[in-house]
């Protein structure tokens, strides 16, 4: 039905009444022809008079022809049809209750050419005729049944106009406005052109859309590019164009808001730090759910798999990670033991149910502004969206060099946003020389110029060539990390720590951004202090950070270690907290720090009972590491825990496979030190957890045998 589309395209815009799915069933006779008339009245005093940019002609005739039902509607109201079983007839009444469908769909229609994106209604030019046709072929099929020569009550002139109706209904045929039609192949041009690599001049893009689109100003080309996003949303794969066609005529239309009006002032970003918004404001953003991001890309994985550390990563970011010559886990540190990867089906599925329920394309590519998982949907990139947005870049790396204030900060926000949708912008954003001037205006007084450009550096990042860039470029990671100390926003904070978090995914890099000034004392304080994204975006980094060796003594000395203790208690990072504990409990300097820390046993033992399979996986791995490498005192504190022989057995049988060898290993030194204490009678002196008796070892002034028997498994 011709009407399913129009509904389609409408619904973020304005949800039809219910009314226009369903007729009064419960109206007849003169009720029924008073609500009829009411709705054309309406139809009539809405639309008369508005001026059409695009179909023109086919919404005057569907006006008119509404004119004339109202002409009946009101004869048979001073008639008092149906006032009376015997006045009406059951086919009349039929008749009648399918034309107030018919005028609820009019209406629609209607309103949707009044006040649609001016562009989308050129790109739908055949689609929205076609639905003109549609209701005009089925008011002539309702006039060919209505039972005009029986209504008896109306004048001969009312019958003779829906007579004359009638027989224009049936010789009309579809109608296609030749200017629109020819305003709809200009637009294919410009993208044909772009296409071919070759840009249109701007005489004819402002031809195009200044005089014959009547898109004046900046403000009218963002509304324009924010109805066709819509449209890429909401797409159904049925509808043409396609999305990545549409994303292709947002690229052009963003290119001549520039090209055209360059910077005006009523589109200008305020210097508000203080107001109260989403992360990307104005965009269409939708919640990803964690575990369906690659930790790599920070993408929404379209082919997971799982490498040999139990982990799973998008196939095209783990294959690069390792063509690389890494050896290790990305997210874990732990060695590879092979480079096999396996496909995760299961994750896969639930990525595509998810994926549906949402009206999502799995085709659409989700590019984060931060370590949260909130991402933008876009149209996969074609050929001559890149070219024209690569042309967009040429025009703001130009006011980002020499612009006013207000324009640099504009810039830089257009800049962020091209660098959410693809690696292909993310690419040339960076050999145009973006990363210089974001640098520099890392440094800015203006808060919001500042976090623009940190968060275009976080996206930047995310392509694996521009973190050696952003690395190389003079001053920008002390610039990065200056933002992170003392930022003017919280979200420049946050965002800071997330792009340290990105960098920090090249090994040779993690031990330079942890040397920085102030670096992980700033990713401590805000994991201490920071909100919840802010904590995550803190306790990731430091994660990374934990994997390299060298990094063990800054982390202790900047406070990584105590913010990371105290995180085992915050259910949304300790996951992470527990596996970068893990990691630096495996040096001596780092076993002895934590067990320094009064609250770590404590924390780590709550993780094994309370946390995540794979937060119970790092805390038996760091308990363990504790005990062989955190000396005698430390071994004493883990193995007198309470409950500790329940949870480990609890954990011998539920836990991941890796939990369960570390459960494994540390009830072995449980019952060495249970056997050692029932040999020295529960006094003196008791062997460290390898059962030697010299200077690792330790004394007690009591000691209770526990008497419970572990099974350990052969794994």
């Amino acid at each position: 039905m011709a009407t399913a589309a129009i509904f389609s395209s409408l619904r973020r815009r304005r949800s039809p009444s219910l009314e226009a799915f369903l007729s009064p069933v419960d109206l007849t006779g003169l009720p029924l022809i008073q609500t009829l008339a009411a709705i054309s009245t309406e139809i009539i005093s809405s639309f008369s008079t508005t001026r059409f940019s695009f179909q023109r002609r086919n919404a005057r005739s569907l006006i008119r022809k509404i004119e004339i039902f109202l002409v009946l509607f009101e004869s048979l109201t001073e008639s008092r049809w149906g006032s009376t079983p015997s006045s009406s007839s059951s086919t009349a009444l039929l008749c009648l209750k399918e034309l107030y469908l018919l005028l609820y769909r009019s209406k629609i229609l209607l309103d949707y050419c009044a006040h649609s994106s001016k562009l989308w209604l050129i790109l739908q030019t055949p689609s929205i005729s076609g639905y003109f046709h549609d209701l005009n072929q089925e008011i002539s099929t309702l006039l060919d049944v209505f039972p005009v020569n029986d209504l008896r009550l109306i004048s001969d002139d009312v019958r003779e106009q829906i007579e004359l109706l009638r027989s224009q209904s049936r010789r009309s045929r579809l109608y296609i406005d030749g200017n629109d039609e020819s305003l709809r192949v200009t637009f294919y041009s410009f993208l044909d052109g772009f296409e071919n690599g070759e840009i249109p001049d701007s005489v004819s893009l402002r031809t195009f859309f200044v005089e014959k689109l009547g898109v004046k100003d900046s403000k009218s080309c963002g509304n324009e590019i924010e109805f066709l996003e819509e449209q890429i949303a909401n797409h159904d794969g049925d509808v043409e164009p396609t999305g990545s066609v549409i994303n292709g005529f947002v690229a052009i239309t963003r290119y001549c808001r520039f090209l055209l009006f360059g910077f005006e002032e009523e589109w200008r970003i305020k210097n508000n730090p203080n107001k109260k918004k989403s992360k990307g404001d104005g965009d269409g953003f939708i919640t990803v759910p964690k575990d369906f991001v690659c930790p790599i890309s920070l993408d929404l994985m379209t082919d997971p798999v799982i490498i040999s550390t139990g982990q799973t990563y998008d196939r095209t970011s783990i294959a690069r990670w390792i063509e690389e010559g890494h050896c290790t886990c990305p997210k874990t540190g732990q060695m590879l033991v092979d480079s096999r990867i396996v496909p995760n089906r299961a994750l896969k599925n639930l990525i595509l149910q998810w994926c549906a329920a949402s009206g999502v394309s799995y085709e659409s590519e989700f590019v984060t502004d931060s370590s949260t998982n909130e991402g933008f949907v876009s149209g996969l990139p074609t050929k001559a969206a890149v070219e024209a947005n690569r042309a967009t870049v040429s025009i703001l790396i130009e006011y980002l060099a020499d612009g006013s204030e207000a324009a640099q900060t504009v810039a830089a926000r257009e800049i962020r946003l091209l660098a959410k949708t693809g690696k292909e912008n993310r690419e040339f954003i960076a050999e145009a020389g973006a990363i210089p001037h974001l640098r520099r205006l890392l440094k800015s007084e203006n808060a919001v110029a500042q976090e623009n450009s940190v968060t275009a550096m976080l996206n930047l990042s995310i392509y694996e060539k521009n973190k050696s860039r952003i690395m190389e470029e003079e001053d920008c990671l002390e610039a990065i990390v200056s933002v992170l100390v003392s930022g003017l926003t919280v979200e420049a904070q946050e965002n800071a720590a997330a792009t340290l978090f990105s960098l920090s995914a090249v090994h040779e890099y993690k031990k330079r951004i942890a040397m920085a000034d102030q670096c992980v004392e700033a990713l401590a304080s805000l994991l201490q202090n920071g909100t919840p994204r802010g904590k995550k975006d803190a306790v990731t980094a430091l994660y990374n950070l934990s994997t390299h060796p060298d990094n063990c003594s800054r982390m202790i000395e900047g406070g990584g270690v105590s913010s990371l203790v105290g995180a085992l208690k915050n259910e949304g990072v300790a996951e992470e907290a527990a596996g970068a504990l893990a990691l630096l409990v495996r040096q001596s300097l780092g076993a002895e720090a934590i067990g320094k820390e009064e609250s770590a046993v404590t924390g780590l033992m709550g993780m094994m009972r309370c946390g995540t399979p794979r937060g119970k996986e790092n805390a038996v791995a760091a308990l363990l590491e504790l005990c062989r490498r955190g000396g005698a005192a430390v071994a004493e504190r883990v193995l007198r825990a309470p409950a500790i022989a329940g949870v480990l057995q609890t954990l011998l049988f539920t836990g991941t496979k890796r939990a369960r060898r570390k459960a494994a290993s540390l009830a072995r030194v449980f019952q060495r030190r249970e056997l050692a204490a029932m040999r020295s009678g529960g006094y003196g002196v008791v062997g460290d957890v390898n059962g030697n008796r010299d200077g690792g070892s330790f004394t007690t002034d009591v000691s209770v045998p526990m008497s419970i028997s572990i099974s350990v498994p052969v794994l």
